[in-house]
C-alpha cells in the first residue's frame, strides 16, 4: 500500500496518544486484541521515516528487503550472540563474515582491522573509539615514564599520574554532538572537546594549530575527524591531509579517531569517476586512522539499532572491554578445527555482555546487494542531492549552504554536495518558519538546524528507495508550494 505521508497528521496523533493504555490490566487483553489495538491505533501514528523515500529529516537510511526478511529471523530466532561457540552456533561466525565484508566495502584490509563490532549505533561506537584511544594515549605516555599501569586496570586517575599527564584532549573541527557526549561517559569531560578548524573553513584541521595542541606538554591527544560533518555533509580531511595528520599523531603518540557515520559508504565510489572526485579526496587514507565508527541503519540502510565499529588495535579493545574473571562467559572450547576461525567473543570487545543478532540483517543486504548495488545506490543519492541542490541554486527565493568556505572555492559549488543539501530562504520572515511550513505539507520531510546563527533547512537523502526524477518532482512541487503560499 502506498505510504499518504511521511508523518501522520495532528488529528490522527492526538486520536492515538488518546487510545494509549497508560496503567497496567489486571488481566491482559489477549493477542487478538493487541494485534487490533497496535493496527488501529498505533501504527498509523509512527512516523514513516524508514519506510518512505521521501523522509529527508535526519541521517535515518531505511530498510531494504533483504535486511527486513532477515530481521524478522533475528526476532524469531532471539539469539544473544556475545560469547563465541563454534561448537553450538555460527551466529558469530554470521557476524564475523558481515564485519569481513564491510571492510571490503569500505576497502579496509581485514587483517589490520582485527578490533571489528557491532554496537547500537554511531554514539556508542564514538564512546568505543574514545575509550580505546584514551586507553592507547595513556599507555604511550606511561612508557615513556616507564610506568605499566592502564586505564582498564587502576582507573583513569591513577594512570594519568603515573604517566605524567594532565589532561587528555580530543582535538577535532566541528564535531557531531555524540563525539562530546562519548567524552563525558569515558570520564574526559565535554570540555575536553577542542575545535582546531580553520577560520575560513571550519570543518577542516587547521595544521598549524592542530600541531601546536598535540605538542603541549603533559597533554596525551585524541584527534576526533568528521568524516562528512553534520549539517553540509562536508568532509574534515581532503587530499593528503590524512598522512599529514597521521605523522603528527605518530610524532605524539596520538590517536585518530574518525566519525564516519555518514561518509564511510564513500569508500566504495571509484576514484577514477571525476563527478565524484571531491568525495573520494574526503575519504583518501581513511585506513591511517586507528579506529572509525559506521551507522549500518545509515549506510546499509539495516533497521535500527546498528553501529559499527573497527579500529587496528584489538590488544586495546580487549584490555578496555573484556570480561574478567567470568568462567561462564568463557567459549565452550579452547579448541578450533580446521575450517573454524579464531572469533574474539564480542562481549570482550564492546560494551554490551547482551545483543540482538543485529549482525544477521547486515549479513543478508550485503550477500543480497554487494558492491555493486551499494555503490549504484550511493551514486543515486548523491544525484539526487545534487539536484536538489541545483534546484535550490535556481530558485532566487533560497539560498544553498554553506556560501563561501568550502574545500575546494575553484570548484562549481555542485561537486560538493554528498548527501546532504542545506539551503535557507531569502526573506528572515520566510526563513523562520521554512521548516514547519515543508514538514507541514506531509508529503516530504526535512530537518530543521542552524547556520551562521539563523535558521537552515537541511535535505539528507540516505533511504534505498530513492528514485531521482519521481522524488524530485515531488520536493519541486512542495518548495515551490510553500514559497508561493507564504
Amino acid at each position: 500500500m502506498a505510504l499518504q505521508y511521511v508523518s501522520p497528521p495532528g488529528e490522527i496523533i492526538r486520536h492515538a496518544r488518546s487510545r494509549l493504555v497508560s496503567s497496567l490490566p489486571h488481566a491482559g487483553l489477549g493477542d487478538a486484541a493487541v494485534r487490533e489495538h497496535l493496527e488501529v491505533d498505533v501504527l498509523p501514528a509512527l512516523s514513516s521515516s524508514s519506510r518512505s523515500a521521501n523522509y529527508y529529516g535526519f541521517v535515518t537510511g531505511g530498510s531494504t528487503v533483504a535486511a527486513s526478511l532477515a530481521d524478522k529471523f533475528v526476532t524469531d530466532y532471539d539469539q544473544n550472540v556475545q560469547v563465541h561457540l563454534p561448537h553450538e552456533t555460527i551466529a558469530t561466525d554470521v557476524e564475523d563474515s558481515a564485519l569481513r565484508m564491510i571492510c571490503d566495502l569500505a576497502r579496509l584490509p581485514e587483517v589490520k582491522w582485527t578490533h571489528r563490532t557491532f554496537t547500537t549505533g554511531a554514539t556508542a561506537s564514538n564512546v568505543l573509539g574514545l575509550a580505546c584511544g584514551r586507553e592507547f594515549v595513556i599507555r604511550e605516555a606511561a612508557k615513556r615514564q616507564r610506568s605499566i599501569k592502564t586505564v582498564a586496570e587502576h582507573g583513569l586517575i591513577d594512570a594519568m599520574q603515573a604517566a605524567q599527564i594532565t589532561t587528555v584532549q580530543i582535538l577535532t573541527t566541528v564535531p557531531h554532538s555524540s563525539l562530546r557526549k562519548a567524552a563525558a561517559i569515558v570520564g574526559l569531560g565535554r570540555s575536553s572537546v577542542k575545535d582546531v578548524g580553520r577560520s575560513d573553513a571550519p570543518h577542516r584541521f587547521d595544521m598549524a594549530a592542530l600541531s601546536a595542541a598535540l605538542s603541549q606538554p603533559g597533554h596525551a591527544s585524541i584527534v576526533a575527524i568528521s568524516c562528512a560533518e553534520v549539517n553540509t555533509g562536508a568532509f574534515a580531511t581532503i587530499g593528503r591531509d590524512l598522512e599529514t595528520i597521521r605523522r603528527m599523531c605518530d610524532t605524539h603518540g596520538a590517536w585518530i579517531h574518525v566519525d564516519a557515520a555518514f561518509g564511510l559508504q564513500a569508500r566504495i565510489i571509484s576514484e577514477h569517476d571525476k563527478a565524484f572526485d571531491l568525495i573520494t579526496e574526503g575519504v583518501r587514507d581513511l585506513e591511517l586512522a586507528d579506529s572509525i565508527t559506521g551507522d549500518a541503519h545509515k549506510l546499509l540502510n539495516v533497521p535500527y539499532d546498528c553501529g559499527i565499529f573497527l579500529s587496528r588495535h584489538l590488544e586495546v579493545g580487549v584490555e578496555v572491554f573484556q570480561n574478567p574473571n567470568a568462567a561462564y562467559l568463557n567459549a565452550g572450547s579452547t579448541t578450533r578445527t580446521a575450517d573454524e576461525r579464531t572469533i574474539p567473543s564480542p562481549l570482550n570487545i564492546g560494551i554490551e555482555n547482551s545483543r540482538r543478532f543485529r549482525a544477521l540483517p547486515v549479513y543478508s543486504t550485503l550477500v543480497a546487494y554487494g558492491e555493486q548495488g551499494y555503490r549504484e545506490l550511493l551514486e543515486r543519492q548523491i544525484k539526487l542531492a545534487r539536484a536538489i541542490a541545483s534546484f535550490i541554486l535556481s530558485e532566487p527565493r533560497l539560498q544553498l549552504l554553506p556560501r563561501g568556505g568550502l574545500s575546494r572555492e575553484d570548484r562549481d559549488p555542485i561537486e560538493h554536495v554528498y548527501i546532504v543539501a542545506l539551503f535557507r530562504a531569502q526573506d528572515d520572515a520566510l526563513n523562520a518558519n521554512l521548516v514547519r511550513n515543508i514538514n507541514a505539507t506531509r508529503k516530504i520531510y526535512v530537518s530543521g538546524t542552524s547556520w551562521d546563527g539563523k535558521p537552515a533547512a537541511r535535505f539528507a537523502i540516505s533511504n534505498w528507495q530513492v528514485d531521482i526524477e519521481r522524488d524530485m518532482g515531488l520536493i519541486r512541487k512542495v518548495l515551490l508550494d510553500v514559497l508561493q503560499s507564504s
